[in-house]
């Protein structure tokens, strides 16, 4: 797997001071400051190990090039952003960032954050192991994986620990609470609201395989149940 870690980010002082800690510990580099460069070299340069996205772009902002960029690669991206609104969050994650950093921010979090996410990448890339859990699904654990009706529904981390565990109980209902203490494993401070924009991306893909389907209920003040057919 590459070890180069594209860095976007205009503010000059902070994209050095991130590049001089990723070094550190053993990373390569590249720095664009401009959010069409950042898209036009994804396009059409080597892909790299993941991508630091920050938000407040001049040319095109981080959420619009997360949004362009999901359309044909899976490049783990990890946003970070001043704005730190709720909305501006769950934007983020709903438009396929795997993961989220709030400046200020340091330097070892984004390098602890980054080493994460490449875990979970080279998990997607080991020898694939699959295993039927019934209604049509199998679930790779070793390459993060999940298989709906013989296609790979193109999970983020977090949705497949998500679709992983209504998996592993159909049909009982989880409270938003608990899904929430499962997909953001260190507790940071986020809305339940994040686990609904989580839902909705994981239908859109289990509806691109089967548009009349609807496995995953709604739990009215509750929360969601996964149901087998």
């Amino acid at each position: 797997m590459s070890d180069l870690i594209l860095i976007v980010e205009d503010e000059p002082k902070l994209a050095a001071l991130v590049q001089d800690y990723l070094h550190a510990s053993g990373f390569r580099t590249e720095w664009l400051a401009d959010g069409c460069q950042a898209l036009e070299r994804l396009k059409g340069g080597p892909v790299p190990a993941a991508v630091l996205l920050d938000v407040m772009l001049p040319g095109l902002d981080g959420l619009e090039v997360c949004r362009a960029v999901r359309a044909f690669s899976d490049v783990p991206i990890l946003i970070n952003s001043a704005r730190v609104e709720e909305l501006d969050r769950l934007l983020g994650l709903e438009l396929g960032a795997d993961d989220y950093v709030c400046k200020p921010f340091s330097p070892r979090e984004v390098v602890a954050r980054v080493k994460a996410l490449l875990r979970r990448a080279q998990g997607r890339l080991a020898p694939t192991t699959l295993v039927s859990v019934g209604g049509g699904f199998g679930v790779d654990e070793a390459g993060q994986r999940i298989v709906w009706r013989e296609q790979t529904l193109g999970l983020t981390p977090v949705e497949f620990r998500l679709l992983r565990h209504l998996l592993q109980q159909p049909g009982r209902v989880f409270e938003r609470g608990q899904l929430l203490d499962l997909i953001h494993e260190d507790f940071r401070d986020v809305s339940d609201r994040a686990v609904d924009s989580h839902i909705k991306n994981i239908r859109r893909k289990l509806a691109a395989v089967d548009r009349q389907a609807a496995c995953i209920t709604s739990v009215y003040g509750v929360g969601y149940r996964l149901d087998l057919t």
